[in-house]
This record gives structure tokens, sequence and C-alpha cells, in this order.
């Protein structure tokens, strides 16, 4: 924006040639140096607060806090007014290119390692700026300069590759620890979405806040929205001091496990629990980006910086080939968590690859498999009987192979038919990936008893089993299927008469829609110790995310109470805990657009995609 001849300041040293930037303290220009025939940006403050002694105070005070710091990632203090000028400015280094928060902007959010590499950045400033005693206090993407080439200069940063690109400014609200500060009222001073509950309490103020700051940084820049939104101050505000917020990878599973347990570390409530310096968090990304295959930081934000749509076209193979080796890697050294973190994340890079749902679902396998036998070991514990379960089985390989066909009450009618896999085992064929046969030892079928929905059992010629009172439950949707043995019971609620022994119980979705796989659970249902004693089963199915297409006109945002503020249009994904979410939203249309609020309600449904407003 150029500024009029009229509001231009007056300065002996300085030819100011144009406004560039305009904040609540000051206007910057760009001008140059007369003496030293140089551009520089020069900060000057808004007349109507040069005559407030402390806000002056506090202006000098960021000339001689910066002035200490002579680092590549953070913009250089020049100069500073003489107290009998008419103007009170700053004098800084000219950074030519943009912010980081008009870099989002454009491109919605940033690549995760495009963030981690500009964090790794921000975080030398930062523990640089530590280390003289400065904390900034106000660390937010508008603070951080992004350096681009000019159109038609030419690319001094090829033959300077170790230039830094990213630079942190703005440290005039920050605090010398060592000094009597200006800010010692109790004043709030920063963005509220950016700062640390302690900052806004008015406690202890040190460099685990600014590690705060860069970690609601991190994840707006990782996920596209702030972990801590609201529609006004006061609601940012009461939101952070809550300290609850999506997990980045939540939020945005693309970000990946790894990225989203640094950010979340950085954002811990109490600052005892976060990096203990800015230092640690850079290192912790820059430990991450290696294992990715990001060595040459600078190189790729370069490269980036110099065609973000081209550079995303590369990215997303490149990194999702990496994520499969390393998940390879992880499972091959029976890290089944790791290995499923990382195909987690590349699948959500890139949906629809066939090879990596083949993974996923083997991984899924083997990891019910390890569980299923955990679980059974447990349950019979201790070695000596674990050897004679396993010598149990080397005799049963002896013999032919005995399955029993539950009678157990069917959705389909009083007693389910045996499994494909328990008629592949009566008849010898060999089980398959998908479902085992079970060889269980001899013992009476289970079957309703006077139209109860309880379990009793057909006594056998030989004795008859004692029973045991279980109840089942389950975390997901009300209508699953539950699985005894391969037999779905037509009523799992309330308490269930189950003979004592092994059994395999399978927590089944309604659908493949709402919910990922559920749970098979391999549990010993031991003898009752009396006749009140209940035993439990837990099963778990957890909800997909659900998904919500924000229409309306660029620019707007949809305020939306408890779920967040959104900017529109967007996709924006949900964590699901139930089959139903409800929310009441308000569209906001673009500033001087003319356009008039809409308010709406939301629904939101797990492995679905709702588009609000209806009719925008």
């Amino acid at each position: 924006m150029i500024a009029t001849a009229e509001s231009k300041p007056d300065l002996a040293k300085f030819e100011i040639r144009e406004e560039i930037g305009h904040g609540g303290m000051a206007t910057v220009y760009l001008a140059r140096d007369k003496r030293l025939g140089r551009d520089v940006a020069l900060k000057i403050i808004h007349r109507h607060l040069r005559e407030n002694v402390e806000v002056a105070a506090r202006f000098a005070s960021e000339a001689r806090a910066v002035a200490k710091l002579k680092h590549p990632n953070i913009v250089e203090v020049y100069d500073v007014s003489d107290e009998a000028e008419p103007e009170r400015y700053l004098v800084v280094e000219l950074v030519r290119g943009t912010t980081l928060r008009a870099l989002i902007a454009q491109n919605e959010r940033l690549p995760a390692e495009i963030a981690a590499i500009a964090g790794v950045e921000i975080a030398a400033a930062l523990d640089h700026a530590h280390q003289f005693g400065v904390i900034h206090r106000d660390v937010k993407p508008e603070n951080v300069l992004v350096a681009l080439q000019p159109a038609g200069a030419p690319d001094v940063r090829a033959s300077n590759p170790d230039d830094p690109l990213i630079k942190i400014t703005d440290f005039g609200i920050a605090k010398l620890l060592d000094a009597q500060g200006v800010t010692s009222t109790g004043q709030v001073l920063g963005s509220p979405a950016h700062m640390a509950p302690e900052q806004i309490e008015g406690g202890d103020v040190n460099a685990r806040s600014d590690v705060f700051g860069l970690g609601v940084l991190l994840y707006e820049a990782m996920v596209g929205r702030l972990p801590f939104d609201g529609k006004n101050p006061a609601q940012v505000l009461r939101r952070v001091l809550d300290g609850a917020f999506t997990p980045a990878d939540k939020a945005r599973p693309s970000v990946g496990q790894r990225f989203g347990a640094i950010v979340g570390k950085a954002l811990a409530h109490e600052p005892a629990q976060r990096y203990a310096s800015a230092e640690e968090v850079g290192r912790a990304l820059r430990e991450e980006l290696t294992r990715l295959g990001f060595v040459d930081l600078r190189g790729e934000l370069r490269a980036f910086l110099a065609d973000p749509k081209a550079y995303q076209a590369a990215y997303e193979p490149r990194v999702v080939e990496r994520l499969v080796k390393l998940a390879t890697e992880a499972r091959a050294r029976k890290d089944i968590p790791e290995s499923a973190a990382y195909l987690n994340r590349a699948l959500a890079l890139r949906p629809d690859d066939a090879s990596i749902l083949a993974q996923v679902s083997s991984l899924s396998r083997a990891e019910r498999l390890r569980r299923n036998v955990r679980s059974a070991a447990l349950a019979i514990g201790g070695s000596a009987v674990v050897a004679a379960v396993a010598f149990g089985f080397s005799r049963m390989e002896k013999r032919p192979a005995v399955v029993e066909k539950p009678l157990v009450p069917s959705a389909k009618g009083p007693a389910s038919q045996p499994s494909a896999a328990a008629e592949a085992a009566a008849s010898g064929e060999p089980e398959t990936a998908e479902e085992k046969p079970r060889v269980v030892p001899r013992k009476p079928p289970l079957r309703a008893v006077g139209g109860s929905s309880a379990l009793r059992a057909v006594p056998s010629a030989s004795a008859s089993p004692s029973m045991a009172r279980v109840r089942i439950a389950v975390d997901g949707p009300a209508n699953t299927i539950v699985r005894v043995d391969g037999a779905d019971l037509a009523d799992w609620f309330g308490t269930q008469e189950i003979a004592v022994g092994t059994h395999v119980f399978d927590f089944i979705p309604p659908n493949a829609e709402c919910c990922e796989a559920g749970d098979r659970q391999t549990v010993e249902i031991r003898p009752p110790n009396g006749p009140d004693d209940l035993q439990k089963v837990r099963g778990r199915i957890a909800f997909r995310d659900a998904v919500v297409e924000f229409r309306g006109p660029p620019g707007s945002r949809a305020s939306c109470a408890e779920l967040g503020d959104f900017p529109v249009p967007s996709h924006q994904t949900f964590e699901m805990t139930s089959a139903a979410r409800r929310g009441s939203c308000t569209l906001i249309p673009p500033p001087g657009s003319g356009l008039p609020v809409k308010p709406f309600d939301v629904t939101l449904s797990p492995g679905r995609v709702s588009s609000v407003p209806p009719g925008s």
C-alpha cells in the first residue's frame, strides 16, 4: 500500500518510499538510509501512542533487547530514534517477501515437513533470544517473515544457499528477564490464541511460554486452523486455559502421529510438561525430518517457495514411499504401533492406494493375532500352565480335529450355522488369512433356555460343565454385532451364562461406513467364585471421523460454537465418539461484501461428508 504524500513522516536521515505494514503499535515503511545508501524497514510508533510514557518505554525496550541479538533467523535492529527527534522509530533489516501468515493463507496449510522446517528455523531464533534473557511473548505467523525472490531480480540465494529464508521479528512486547519490565502492570500483551496459559493468567513467563507459542504456530501451519479458537478473545482465552484441543494428527491425519506428538508436547497445558527449551523442539523436528529423508532443509524450503504446486505434486509420492519403507522396517522389528503410525499417515496422504490398504489390513490382522495370543497367555497364566497347553495342542495335532457347532441364538434364527472357517477345519482344509478355524477341546455347545437370552450348557454324557455369568459391553455403536465362537448373539445386552473355558469374542461394526474394524478377543472364562460373581468382556469399535464441507463465498467464516471456527470454503475433519454430533453455526460473510449473516445447523455422522449450509 502506498502512503499518501501528506501522511508520510518527514525524517532527515531517511527517504520514506511506501508503507509496507501496519500494526497496533507502529506503522512500517520501506525507506532509504540516505547516509549508508541502503534500503531499510522503518518502524514508526503511532502518533496517538508516542505521548504515552509506558508505551514509549516499551518501544525503546524493543530496541535495547533486540539489539543484543545477532542471529541469522532474527531481523536485525540497525538504529533507534533519539529522544529529541519528533518521531519515535526503529530502523531494522528489510526482508523482502511475505509473512508466514500469508503463506499459510495462500496454501490453506503447509505440508507438515515444510511447516516443521520453518519450525526448526524459528526454534533456533527463539533459543538464541532466550540465551540473552529475551522472551518474545508473541510468537505467531504474522511475526515470522519469509524471504522471497522479487520478480525479475537475480537469484542471489542460489549462490548463497545457506542464507536463511525465515526470520522472526517484532520483539516489541518482549521482556528482559533481568529488567524491571514495563509489562508489570499485568496487561495481557500478545495474541490470545497464541498465548500460553501462564501468560494469560499473569504468571511466570519464560522460555517454555515461547515453546507454547511455537506449538500453536506449528499446529496452525500443519492443520490449517488454530488449536484454540472462538468467536471472541474471551472465548479463545477460556479455551487456552481449559487446555483442550484436538491433536494435530487427529485434526489432520496427513500430519502424522510423530509430528502430532511433537506439537502436542509443545502445547502441554503445564509448562513442566512441555519441552524445556526451543532448542529441544527444533531437535525433535529435525530428527523426524531426517528420519523422513529431509536433510537439506533450506533447499527444501527454497523449492517449496519457488513453486508450491509443483513441490506438492512431487512431495506426496516421495513422502508416501518413505513412510511405507519406515513402516516395513518397523514391522520387521515387530514394532507394530510404529509401523501402524507410518502406514496411517501414508494412507491419509493417499487414501485410495490399494497396496497401502493391503498392508494396513495385513498389519491389523497381525496385531489382532498378537493381541489374542497375549490375552490368552495372560488368561492362562504361568509358564507351567502354558507348557501344558502347548503339550495339549501337540497332542491334538495327532488326532482328528473336533470342531463344535455352537447353538447360539442369532438374528437369523434359533441357531446359527457354523462359520466357514469352522467347516474348513472339520473337513481338514487349510485355514484362510481372514478367518482361522478354531480347534477347541470338546465341550457342551451353548443354547438359549426358556426363550431367555441367557446362555446355558447342554449336558454331555460324560459331565456337566460349570457355568459363569458374563456381562458384555461395547465401546462403540449400540447395534454392534457380537459373536462368540463364530456365532452371532441375537441379544448380547444384559447378562449371559457361558461355559467355563476359552472363547473367541468378535465385535463387528454394523457397517463399514461408520466404523473401523472391531476387536477380536480370546477370553478365558474362569470358574465363578460364587453365585454373585460377574465377569465382564468389553469390546471396542472406533467410529470413523466425520467430514464437513463448509460452503459459501470465499473469505467467509463458519463460527460453530463448541465445534470451532473454520474458513469457508473448506473441508474439516471431526473425531467422533458417538453415532451423531450436532452443532449450531453461523456463516459470517467476507467483510464489506454486504451479504447477510446466515445461521445453520450441522449434524456430524461418522464416516460421512456433510455439506453445509444447505442451499449455499
